[in-house]
């Protein structure tokens, strides 16, 4: 059972996080869900799952483009954002729609990180007001391979 949070506040309390599905075409995000379930042994749940943290996690980057704020997913939402990443033509247009044409690089290093930037990167796709599935993020103690202070994943 995934764990969704929330920290957005507002005047009434908080508002509930929006899931990062309402923002793909149904086309798109089935065919990725079948390609997770194709190359993974996830089911269409895992899938689903892993999939809007990808889409959670790349629209946070998008959002904070230019704060060099050494976002980095765990290892199992980096999953999901591979997935969306290689779907090139889609992921162009999701650049184009969500980062003002910016493409977002891909630039991971070879060693995984240990600094605590997975667990600060899921609280700030929380207070981003996205999903967050708590339970795909927590190797978060050995991941972060993607370089850190710049502008890419």
């Amino acid at each position: 059972m995934s764990t969704v949070v929330s920290v957005q506040p507002t005047s009434s309390g908080t508002v509930p996080p929006r899931p990062a599905r309402e923002v793909v075409p149904d086309p798109l995000w089935d065919k990725q869900v079948a390609l997770l379930q194709r190359d993974y042994p996830y089911d269409s749940v895992m899938a689903t799952r892993v999939l809007g943290q990808g889409y959670a996690y790349l629209l946070t980057a998008m959002a904070h483009r230019g704060e060099r704020l050494g976002l980095a997913p765990s290892s199992l939402v980096d999953i999901g954002v591979h997935t969306i990443i290689l779907d090139t033509v889609a992921y162009a247009e999701l650049c184009n729609r969500f980062n003002e044409g910016h493409f977002l690089h891909h630039v991971p290093l070879v060693e995984f990180k240990d600094d605590g930037s997975v667990a600060r990167t899921a609280r700030r796709v929380a207070a981003d007001g996205w999903e967050v599935d708590l339970p795909l993020w927590v190797d978060a103690a050995k991941c972060g391979p993607c370089r850190p202070g710049n502008d890419s994943h």
